[in-house]
């Protein structure tokens, strides 16, 4: 395109002429006849496209976004669900870990809301954990705030797709309320190798992004990285340093990203400060993203192990982690000791609870 201009500049253009620009591989390939599968999806395509919502955007369009084309590699066609004018508006990603630690859940369900309800449109990647509840708080940022960002999802699959199938009926949310994109053409699987290359788009949407919780080898980092090289800003929550998911944002604040510890802290560097101050974010005490038959109040081995997991690495009450994890205080005090007397707990003074092991 570089070489040749539009598309039809390209098709028209002799096979010694392209060979100069491309490998013999692909001057064949563009000068053979369309197959019967690339027609049956071009009709498909079509057909997508007559429903509502609907868009399919190229490197031409006037509703491509600008932000994609200033990037090295930006995608040749993106498949638009949803709020198209939502690619246009400042936007922070925010990314992390798909197995992700209560409180981490927590903080990216609460940043992503106050930073929407102040106008900035949360881009993540509709991954369980982080992902999931970043979207959660765009949407509900967004609601009844007409000035509110809502939320992107960046996905791996076309997208006519939802993967993964646990994260349909949140797909069916951002596509009303937000803004469903994919480079990929519609009936494409989830593929392994497609993810980390969707993560390109996620920071190439945005003015920044923000990496919640990660370990070292995380697909957040791929998209921190690529976020700075891009020219974007990254922020990183840091953590316990006893908790694995804690490390990778550690290691990119060693890096250069900005430790941040609140919404108000992004805010003001990315310029896009407006009306009051923020106040500092509160996690409240209801469960976040934990049945309460999945924490702390099934019996023997298997009800501690899930009480270690809603315990995460923060210090926390008792009360909190009664509110966490829907048990009773008499279990968990049970449980507690246990975890204690087997050095996996430590109770600090005012009776906070916090895991060492």
């Amino acid at each position: 395109m570089a070489a040749f201009g539009l598309p039809a500049n390209i098709f028209s253009t002799s096979f010694s002429a392209l060979h100069k620009v491309v490998p013999e591989r692909v001057v064949y390939a563009l000068l053979a006849a369309p197959s019967d599968a690339l027609l049956a999806l071009i009709e498909r395509t079509r057909e997508w496209l007559q429903q509502p919502g609907n868009q399919l955007f190229t490197l031409a369009d006037s509703g491509y976004p600008q932000t994609l084309l200033d990037i090295s590699d930006p995608p040749l066609m993106l498949y638009v669900k949803g709020r198209a004018e939502l690619l246009s508006r400042p936007s922070l990603a925010v990314v992390g870990s798909r197995n992700a630690t209560v409180q981490g859940v927590a903080n990216a369900d609460r940043f992503a809301e106050t930073l929407s309800q102040r106008g900035l449109t949360i881009v993540s990647g509709l991954a369980l954990g982080i992902d999931a509840a970043a979207h959660q708080g765009g949407l509900r940022g967004a609601a009844g705030n007409t000035d509110g960002g809502s939320t992107v999802a960046v996905i791996g699959t076309g997208a006519d797709i939802v993967y993964p199938a646990r994260n349909r009926e949140l797909a069916h949310r951002i596509a009303e309320a937000g803004c469903i994109v994919s480079e990929y053409p519609l009936g494409m699987p989830g593929v392994a190798a497609n993810f980390p290359r969707r993560n390109r788009i996620i920071s190439g949407l945005s003015n920044g992004v923000l990496v919640v919780e990660a370990a070292l080898k995380s697909g957040s980092l791929i998209t921190a990285r690529m976020a700075a090289e891009q020219g974007r800003d990254v922020f990183a929550i840091p953590g316990s340093i006893h908790s694995p998911l804690a490390k990778g944002c550690h290691q990119l604040i060693k890096q250069g990203a900005k430790l941040v510890e609140s919404a108000q802290d992004i805010l003001e560097e990315l310029g896009a400060l407006r009306g009051p101050v923020v106040p500092q974010i509160e996690v409240h005490a209801e469960r976040v993203a934990v049945g309460a038959g999945e924490a702390a109040g099934d019996a023997g081995d298997g009800g501690k192990e899930k009480l270690l997991a809603v315990l995460g690495y923060d210090p926390v009450s008792l009360d909190l982690l009664a509110a966490r994890s829907g048990c009773d205080v008499a279990t968990l005090n049970a449980q507690l000791l246990e975890l204690e007397l087997a050095g996996l707990v430590e109770v600090l003074p005012g009776a906070i609870y916090r895991r060492i092991g």
